[in-house]
């Protein structure tokens, strides 16, 4: 889905990853989660932000009304291609050469956010969401982060073919992610 649609499905967004990261290792709060949707609304605005959920039959309940028609998300992902301004790079705690950093808006595709929820995990859900969200698009490379002590999210990407690029803190006060890229091309 585009920004847009993304825009409209919030909730199902909302829901997806207010479960998955208040676990550990993340432990995020209500604040946290707050915070990543004043961010996901001004995301979703950009003309390259792409999205995708995921939906099971069930009693539509714990969707909060944003699913209907008796589905609820169980995982979502979402991104876009970085542009030349972006901070990713700057927020390494080991700098990368100036060709890696390099960035045009077509180059790199940043994965932002990729969550199912618990009942739902070891299905295949969270590499169908992957591959859905990168279907089409056009970057040489993904770029994303994950928390280290995240095992089987790591475990994930790598066995999808990411690599290990460096370390980064994504943002003020957060703890040190493993800063992770797939080739695409």
């Amino acid at each position: 889905m585009d920004g847009v649609a993304a825009a409209r499905a919030e909730d199902a967004f909302r829901l997806v990853y207010a479960e998955a990261f208040a676990e550990p290792p993340y432990n995020e709060t209500a604040d946290d989660v707050a915070d990543t949707f004043r961010r996901f609304r001004s995301q979703t605005r950009k003309g390259t932000f792409r999205a995708a959920l995921a939906w099971a039959d069930g009693d539509g309940g714990r969707a909060g009304g944003a699913a209907g028609g008796g589905h609820e998300p169980v995982g979502m992902a979402y991104g876009y291609p970085l542009g030349p301004d972006t901070g990713w790079w700057g927020r390494l705690i080991d700098p990368v050469s100036e060709e890696m950093r390099r960035e045009d808006g077509h180059r790199t595709f940043g994965l932002m956010e990729l969550a199912v929820r618990g009942p739902w995990r070891r299905q295949g859900i969270a590499r169908r969401l992957h591959d859905a969200l990168l279907d089409g698009v056009e970057a040489e490379r993904v770029l994303l982060n994950v928390h280290p002590g995240s095992e089987g999210a790591a475990a994930a990407y790598r066995a999808w073919g990411y690599r290990k690029v460096g370390e980064a803190r994504p943002w003020e006060g957060a703890e040190v992610h493993d800063v992770m890229m797939l080739a695409l091309r």
